[in-house]
Formats: C-alpha cells, sequence, structure tokens
C-alpha cells in the first residue's frame, strides 16, 4: 500500500509530517488485526494524505475529508481541520457539551477515521465499491465504524463518542430521521454536512446494538446474518431481516 503526499507546498507536508508518521506506525498494528480477524486480504493500492481543503475540492465534492475512491483512500490528517468541521455539525445548536468535545477531539479519533476507510476493503462485506446496489450501505458505514471506533480508541473514549452520537441522532432526528436506515445517504449527498453525518451516527448505533446486545459481542455472529441475507436474495430490506427496522422508533 503506497504512501502518497497531495500537498501543494512543502510547507503543507512538514506540518501534518508528524501527524502522518503517528499515523503509519499504528495503521501497522491495526492492518494486522483487520487482515487476522475481518478479512482484510486486499490492501487498497493508496493512502493519499492530503489537506482537508484540497480533499473535499480537488478530489472530491464531498464535504468530508476522509473517503475511498475505488482502491484509493483519500484523507487530510489535519486534527484541526475536523475539529471544526465536526462542530459545524450542530448547525449551530447550543449544546455546550458537544460542542467542547468536538473542540478537543483527540488525535485517535481521527486516526479512527482512516480506520474507518481501511475497513471498507475487508471481504467481509459482500457489495464491491463499484456495485449499484444501495440497499446494505448503512450495514457497512455503520460496522466500518463501530469496527475502527471500537479497536482503536480506549473504552472511555468509546462510551464518550457513542453518548455524542446517540444525542446528535436525537437531536437532529426529526429533521434528517423521516427516510429508512436502509436508504442510508438518500439525497444527503446533496444536502448539509448534518444530513450527511446524521446517517452515519444512526448507521453506528444500530451495529453497535446488533453486536453488542443482539449478538452478544460476537462480529462474526452479525456478519454471518448479514451474508446470508444476500445469499438468499435480499428477499427484504436487510434493516428488517437482520431485527433493527425499529431500533430507532
Amino acid at each position: 500500500m503506497k504512501q502518497i503526499y497531495a500537498f501543494e507546498s512543502k510547507r503543507d507536508y512538514e506540518k501534518y509530517q508528524d501527524t502522518i508518521e503517528r499515523f503509519q506506525n499504528k495503521l501497522v498494528t491495526y492492518q494486522q488485526e483487520l487482515e487476522q480477524n475481518y478479512a482484510l486480504n486486499d490492501l487498497p493500492k493508496a493512502i493519499v494524505w492530503t489537506t482537508g481543503e484540497l480533499a473535499t475540492t480537488t478530489f472530491s465534492e464531498i464535504p468530508i475529508p476522509a473517503f475511498t475512491n475505488k482502491d484509493i483512500i483519500y484523507i487530510s490528517p489535519d486534527v484541526r481541520y475536523w475539529r471544526n468541521l465536526f462542530v459545524q455539525q450542530l448547525e449551530g445548536r447550543e449544546h455546550p457539551r458537544i460542542k467542547a468535545f468536538y473542540e478537543n477531539l483527540s488525535e485517535e479519533h481521527i486516526f479512527a477515521i482512516v480506520g474507518h476507510e481501511l475497513m471498507h476493503h475487508s471481504d467481509l462485506f459482500v457489495d464491491e465499491f463499484d456495485d449499484d446496489r444501495e440497499d446494505s450501505i448503512w450495514f457497512e458505514e455503520g460496522m466500518c465504524e463501530y469496527l475502527s471506533k471500537k479497536l482503536i480508541l480506549d473504552e472511555e473514549a468509546f462510551n464518550e463518542i457513542t453518548n455524542v452520537e446517540s444525542e446528535l441522532v436525537e437531536m437532529f432526528k426529526d429533521t434528517y430521521g423521516h427516510h429508512s436506515i436502509d436508504a442510508f445517504g438518500e439525497a444527503s449527498y446533496q444536502g448539509s454536512l448534518t444530513s450527511i453525518m446524521f446517517d452515519y451516527w444512526r448507521s453506528f448505533l444500530a451495529v453497535k446494538y446488533l453486536v453488542e446486545e443482539q449478538a452478544n459481542h460476537d462480529v462474526k455472529q452479525v456478519f454471518k446474518a448479514y451474508q446470508e441475507w444476500h445469499t438468499n436474495g435480499r428477499k427484504e430490506p436487510l434493516s428488517v431481516y437482520i431485527g433493527i427496522q425499529f431500533f430507532f422508533d
């Protein structure tokens, strides 16, 4: 997996060099974990490290500076950029505790975003990036969120981000939560940052419930049910088959 640096100046590269090196060192252990336990058999071709601005205006028009395009991961290591972006999710609503949480977001949380993108390449997921299928996106995105956070963050940090995202789902469900979880991303990439992130929060919480409550912390059991749904022909929405359709009612 190549490491590519896409910056407009040497100064920009030097600004993030130390953070990138720390992430790359942590990535070795995380990658091994995915290879041994989560069917990471084929690595992406490269990780492109870049600025938040280039990630969201040149390499993509999505307002989130982390994404996978086919077999290349694009990510900004700019912690300050991420903190500001996450504060914007509040859309000006008053919530001092969540605002303070994001203003002081740790580097580990940003590294978990790198982990999320790498998890997408696991062979445990039945769809490929270029598939037209859209009826299980919530599961893949939610599982990538869950596993990256669970494997990278310590217990306190994991519980804290869970509580924050639970509150955000409650705060914005009347604005952005009218569609089924199976309709992940429905028009959201043409909408606001918060409308996009809402589906990620909701999917993370759904997968957490499936793993920790329904499957008694057995991730493989949850993957087995998901893969059986696919093998059996996807005759009903995944949320119905896997028993999550009423989770947010």
